[in-house]
Order: structure tokens, then sequence, then C-alpha cells
């Protein structure tokens, strides 16, 4: 995203603009877009205590986030196609509806299968609403794509950093109230956007199930998808395994992924932009990658504090990494930017399925230390990957340095 984007200037009217200037509709989706991204930490601060609830193991309750992006995964070839025939506010509308009904069975859940099974209906709901969010905001918002972007990328940051806060504070007094609590939030976003939100116009050529695998074709797209894929594996061994690790109270596990939630969204909105225009997209995200494996080492072998101190630090990583990710994976090919999103976050949500599921199986085999040793291993070869490839990616990267491919206003479309 570009440093416009942060000063609230259209790099293509020049003329100021403020993301707070925005219709109902536009605050009606972005409102609703916290909450779902809230969804995605909401279990963290609450996995010991399901387990406890349900007497699960670690790797059975880790299922929760494996069904979920399992799910995501296959649903990006779906998306697309569902929202280029029945239009972007009915397809939030779908994904909303499905989110509101699993989620509320999740909380009524009398065993660990049958939540790892409402998790993954709200795995489809999400992924239905997410991947059609920013497209609707854009249409909709007023001044300019570098304002829309800006406006998701805050409810992307506020969302993954409120998602552990909501999960301690209901969590607290029973694992179940955190679904309920979510539930009731997107039915009041379900409102909202029927009320406030019309019909946006449709795309004039209809999305096959098959386009983002095709755009896969491409060397650049599949190149930042494969690196994404290994870097994902860290980011969900962080998110999905910690909580075992720091083994705290709903409160005080809140309290650290918040803060790590905090520094997600300052790091990817304001902080990977300039550093992105000083040293070019390649080496922030080279070094970043490494940086995130060496916090990763750090984490498995430090104290209790040590290991809270660096999964909060994660957060600043993963949010640079993101935002880079993002802009690479959308510029790179010549495919529509939500096909290219589509087919990226296709190959990335494996990764985000498969690490919650191995990293608790890796410590019944090993310790609790070589999950963390994997996941380093897995972000260092995300950064070879990025180096190997730096030919088929170095073209884009240099055009995303003084605009970063905000035109279209989908710069944060995968995240």
């Amino acid at each position: 995203m570009p440093s416009e984007a942060v000063t609230g200037e259209d790099p293509f009217n020049q003329e100021p603009v403020s993301i707070l200037r925005q219709p109902k509709a536009v605050w009606a989706t972005a409102g609703a877009s916290v909450v779902a991204f809230m969804g995605i930490g909401l279990v963290d601060p609450i996995l010991p205590s399901i387990a406890k609830g349900l007497e699960a193991t670690p790797s059975q309750v880790s299922l929760l986030f494996t069904s979920y992006f399992l799910i995501t995964a296959v649903a990006m070839l779906v998306t697309g196609f569902v929202s280029s025939r029945i239009g972007g506010r009915k397809t939030l509308l779908a994904g909303l509806a499905l989110v509101v009904v699993f989620a509320a069975l999740s909380g009524t859940s009398s065993s660990v299968g049958e939540l790892v099974g409402f998790r993954a209906g709200w795995g489809l709901g999400n992924a239905l609403f997410v991947s059609t969010a920013l497209a609707v905001i854009v249409g909709a918002a007023a001044g300019g794509s570098s304002a829309a972007i800006l406006l998701y990328e805050s409810a992307l940051g506020l969302g993954m950093a409120c998602g552990p806060l909501l999960g301690a504070l209901l969590g607290d007094a029973s694992w179940r109230y955190p679904f309920f609590g979510t539930a009731a939030l997107m039915a009041i976003g379900f409102v909202c956007i029927t009320a406030f939100l019309k019909e946006q116009p449709r795309p004039a050529r209809k999305t096959s199930l098959l386009d983002p695998v095709k755009a896969l074709g491409h060397g650049g797209l599949a190149s930042v998808a494969a690196s994404a894929f290994f870097y994902n594996y860290a980011f969900f061994t962080i998110l999905a395994f910690t909580p075992f690790v720091l083994n705290m109270t709903p409160y005080k596990s809140g309290a650290v992924f918040f803060a790590w939630g905090l520094l997600l969204a300052v790091f990817s909105v304001l902080v990977a932009p300039r550093l992105q225009q000083r040293f070019g997209s390649l080496k922030v995200l080279g070094a970043s990658l490494v940086l995130l494996a060496a916090d990763l080492v750090v984490l498995g072998y430090g104290s209790h504090t040590t290991a809270i101190v660096c999964t909060i630090v994660s957060g600043a990583l993963i949010g640079m990494n993101n935002t880079v990710y993002t802009e690479l994976a959308l510029g790179v090919s010549d495919a529509p930017r939500p096909v290219a999103s589509a087919g990226y976050n296709f190959v990335r949500w494996f990764a985000a399925a498969a690490a919650p599921y191995l990293a608790p199986k890796i410590e019944e085999w090993r310790n609790i230390h070589i999950p963390f040793v994997v996941a380093a291993v897995a972000s260092v070869i995300g950064a070879i990957v990025v180096w190997v490839r730096r030919s088929a990616l170095s073209h884009e990267a240099e055009e995303l340095e003084p605009k970063h491919a905000t035109e279209d206003g989908v710069t944060v479309f995968a995240n």
C-alpha cells in the first residue's frame, strides 16, 4: 500500500481525502469485516479451555483451525464463481448468514468433532464474506481507492487484534460464550448490510471455478504462492500452537495476542510501505522472513517471558509479510486481480490448515521445541524461494515501489 494512502491522498486525483467521510454502506461492510477477521484469532485464548471442557488433546483442538482454513482454501475457488453470478451484496449476506449459523452452533457443541465440523461451515461463510468485502468497500467508498484500502487494512488489523481480546473476555466465563458473541455481532452486521448496502455492479465476465488454478500457471504468481505457503505454515504455528505453550489464563493470553494484533496492524499499514519504498519489496520480504525464523527459534527455546515477547514481536514481522506478499501476488501476473488473489489464497491457506494440526503432532513425536524449529525452517524456505525466483518477481516489485498497484483498489484483497 502506498504512502499516499497513509496520508489520505489519492495518487491519481491528487486531492486530499478522508477515510472518515464514507457512506453508511462502507461503514456497515467495514464493521462486519472487523468481526469477520476477529473470528480467526477468537479461539486463541480459549484453546486450553476448550480442550479441558471437551476432554480433548491439543492436536484434536487444533483441528478447529485446520477445518476452518481447509474449507477456506477450497472455497477460494468458489467465491469468484458465486459473486460474479449473484453479485457482491448477496455474496456478503450469504457469507454472513453462514457465519451466524455455524458460530452459534459451535457454541452448542458437545464434542470436539462437532466443534471442528461447525468451524468448517464457519470457514466457508468467512471465505465468501472476506473475499468479497474489499471489492464492495472500494466500489462504494468515497475518496478514491487509497482511502478504501486504508479502511479495509484498518478493519483487518483491528479484527485480528480484537479477536483474542473478545475470546478472553467472554471465554473467561465459558469457552462457549465467544462463539455466541460472534454470532450476535455478525447478525448485527447482516442487518446493517441489508439496510445500507445496495447491490454492486457485476463483472462483465463471469469467473469459472478453474480460473484461479489456471492463473497459477504464471511463473511469478506460482512463485509468490509457493513462498507464501511456507510462510503461512510459520504464521499459523504461532497463532494456533503458541497458546498451548504459553498455557496462560484466557485474560492473559488474550492480552498477549491483542498486543500481537496491534503490531500486525501498525506494521502492515504504516511501516511496511515505508520500508518498501526505501529498500524494495523483495529485500523487505526476505529480511522479514529470516527475522521471523530467528524469532521462532528463540520463542521455542526461550523462557516463558521470552516466549511471550517473541510472540508479540512476531506480529510486526507478520504484518510486513502480509502486505508485501499481497501486493506481489496481485501484481505479478496479468490475470484479473480477484482471480490472482483466489489462486494465491488457494495455495497459501492449505499451509494455514496444515500447521495447527502438525505442530501438536510434532510435539507428541519429539518435544515442545521442534514445532518451532520446523516453522523456522519453513520461513527460511519461503525466503529462499523469493531469492531464487527474484528475477520473476523483481520487475513487479520495482513497479510496486512508487504506487504499489492501487489503481483498481485491490491491494490487500488477499489478506
